[in-house]
């Protein structure tokens, strides 16, 4: 299906730490680490932003940002065990219309918690997808592809499922930029072979423009879920990728239901575009 896209600015509502609030992506031609730091199954959108993005510029001390509200654009989260329970009516009656869920990592780990908030998302009527941290140093895109798959990232044309997620951040895991290319196409292509849909891909600029080279090969395939945590009215985008179809804008935002700090998204386009995202028309 075509990516959902409008190319118009977002006006964004949330309160932004001073940690998070500024954030701009690394200078061109910013190396990132080729190791990982991260330990096996702490992985989540965002947990290798800093080591990612050099050159990051922060607000001073106790600086508040808040940002105006958009409300013709579909807002969204994302969580993992790290939000604890989840009260996803009260996360549906502030607002939020979609939810990307940790379900894995590698393959042999599952969030403890993503059975419990795919069925309460579900039940709230929040559209949600699932989401695999991908450890591109421990195998192949295929294995990890497939472990995804079944155990959580399947899908259905049931109006509240998107397609899976493909989280890629935290340094290039040694792999030439050729070689993560080829890695990201294998677990691509198990993944469609799979499910049938395309896998979304979330990055930053600085991740994809130094691990994969700015590779514009997958531009066609699979939507792009820009990590860029800024309070600009839209965000800076990897080489290689024409437009983002979902932003993560903030790593600490604030929604009921959900007790402290939690990563804050949009769509680009209308809440009727989302939809088509999730049933693939």
């Amino acid at each position: 299906m075509a990516i959902a896209a409008v190319g118009a600015s977002v006006a964004l509502a949330t309160t932004l730490s001073a940690g998070a609030a500024g954030a701009v992506p690394a200078p061109a031609g910013a190396q990132i680490s080729q190791g990982n730091n991260i330990p096996l199954g702490q992985g989540y959108m965002g947990a290798g932003y800093d080591q990612d993005t050099k050159g990051r510029l922060a607000a001073p001390a106790g600086d508040d940002l808040v940002m105006s509200p958009a409300t013709t654009y579909p807002a969204g989260i994302d969580v993992s065990h790290y939000q604890g329970s989840i009260n996803w009516s009260s996360v549906k009656s502030a607002g939020i219309q979609f939810a990307y869920i940790k379900a894995t990592e590698s393959t042999s780990y599952k969030d403890p918690t993503f059975n419990a908030n795919y069925l309460n998302a579900y039940n709230a009527k929040v559209i949600r997808g699932a989401y695999h941290f991908a450890r591109p140093d421990l195998s192949t895109g295929a294995a990890q592809a497939t472990y995804f798959a079944s155990n959580g990232g399947a899908w259905s044309a049931d109006n509240l499922t998107l397609p899976g997620m493909l989280d890629l951040e935290g340094g290039c895991y040694g792999k030439s930029a050729a070689s993560m290319q080829s890695w990201i196409l294998d677990f691509y292509n198990t993944y469609k072979s799979r499910t049938g849909r395309d896998v979304v891909i979330y990055t930053s600029p600085s991740w994809w423009n130094s691990c994969t080279g700015g590779w514009s090969g997958m531009s066609a395939r699979s939507p792009l879920f820009d990590a860029h945590w800024t309070t600009a009215a839209s965000p800076t985008i990897p080489t290689g990728f024409p437009y983002w179809t979902l932003w993560q804008y903030s790593d600490s935002g604030s929604v009921s239901g959900i007790s402290g700090a939690v990563d804050r998204d949009r769509f680009n386009g209308t809440a009727t575009r989302l939809l088509a995202l999730a049933n693939n028309t």
